[in-house]
């Protein structure tokens, strides 16, 4: 479930789910690309000056709900690409400044999307990272990328095989986002700085994001790794390792894999 406030010109955009973590099914990116599109569309009026995503309870996002997932029959391509990156693009693209407050659980597509917004801002125990080890698949969200971009080979390739998370002041101080607050802090901090930048000159922002964009775009593009992460991602939903995690997730237990 998506809901969504205005205050001071800012558009709180909220994944409003705490009862399962705020994990997306593609029925909510649809819901969440909706309520993008719509804010982006009001801020040439003026009524919108910036837009912050944050979830609602102990949670950020989750990840994907695959509660009700049978691995057999996934259509993680359609997910992905119809669901997770149309998403990714319209937050990247929003022509104002774009804020994230993350909390709690960070993690797969819940990662993408707060790495997606142009600034984060972290609660100090967050947990961050990627479980898919765990499942049979492979970090997806752009998080290849993202990871390699921010964190260099060696760390995304050791969080990505040990699915270890990070504390919110860990990936801070790794480069990951750009600040960490205090949790009972976190929401008024990023209110605070998202309507300043509400206020602010929006269009040398949205130069300042267009220039940031191509100085990233010169080295192997956030969209060319997402394509092939969903491709990989989509591979491997046809080997019995990923239906056993999804198994194992759905029945609380450990997974067993045997690499086939």
């Amino acid at each position: 479930m998506i809901t969504t406030q205005v205050t001071d010109r800012v558009i709180e955009i909220v994944l409003d789910a705490p009862e399962r973590l705020n994990s997306l099914g593609f029925g909510d990116l649809e819901e969440l690309a909706t309520a993008i599109r719509a804010a982006a569309s009001a801020v040439d009026s003026g009524e919108i000056g910036a837009l912050v995503l944050r979830g609602e309870g102990r949670a950020f996002c989750a990840g994907r709900d695959i509660s009700g997932v049978d691995p057999a029959e996934d259509d993680v391509i359609g997910y992905l690409e119809g669901g997770v990156e149309t998403v990714m693009r319209a937050l990247s693209e929003f022509p104002a400044p774009t804020f994230a407050a993350v909390q709690g659980a960070c993690l797969g597509v819940g990662l993408g999307l707060a790495l997606a917004c142009d600034v984060v801002y972290v609660a100090e125990r967050a947990k961050l990272g990627s479980p898919f080890a765990n499942l049979g698949a492979t970090l997806d969200s752009g998080g290849h990328w993202l990871f390699t971009e921010r964190l260099g080979p060696h760390r995304t390739l050791d969080l990505i095989y040990t699915a270890e998370f990070m504390s919110g002041r860990e990936a801070v101080d790794q480069g990951l986002f750009s600040r960490w607050v205090a949790d009972d802090e976190l929401l008024e901090f990023t209110r605070v700085r998202a309507a300043k930048a509400a206020s602010g000159a929006r269009l040398a922002f949205n130069a300042s994001k267009e220039l940031v964009q191509q100085i990233r775009d010169q080295r192997v593009g956030l969209w060319k790794s997402m394509s092939a992460e969903n491709h990989a991602q989509a591979d491997l939903c046809a080997t019995e390792d990923y239906r056993e995690g999804f198994a194992s997730f759905q029945q609380k237990r450990k997974p067993t894999f045997t690499g086939r």
